[in-house]
């Protein structure tokens, strides 16, 4: 279980941004607020469909429609072999309460990004 490094992109000039080959389960620290984004390339050779769940999730208040369950986290569309996604982190902020973990997404190459 590898834990996602954070890279701070604030001030000038050009930044190493840490990557992380992803196994069977890792981990990274949410921080909301600060524009982070979660950034993950398919490298497997085959598409992949990563789950990004937070064990503190139950459910959350939606207008207009209820209670929604997020405590199986939140699984992303298929991910073909070589494409890229990136979620800003605040937009599924009801999904990543307590620990982190991806799952589902191995041979995937992943980056976070802070502003």
């Amino acid at each position: 279980m590898a834990e996602i490094t954070s890279t701070l992109l604030t001030g000038t000039g050009a930044r190493v941004v840490a990557e992380t080959t992803l196994g069977a389960s890792d981990t990274f620290v949410f921080k909301p607020g600060v524009n982070q984004v979660l950034t993950l390339r398919n490298a497997s050779g085959g598409a992949l469909t990563p789950n990004i769940d937070g064990d503190g999730g139950t459910s959350v208040p939606v207008a207009g429609v209820g209670s929604v369950d997020v405590s199986g986290g939140l699984t992303l569309a298929s991910i073909a072999n070589g494409a890229v996604v990136a979620i800003p982190t605040d937009t599924i902020a009801a999904y990543l309460k307590g620990v982190i973990t991806i799952t589902g997404a191995d041979d995937m190459v992943a980056t976070l990004t802070r502003f």
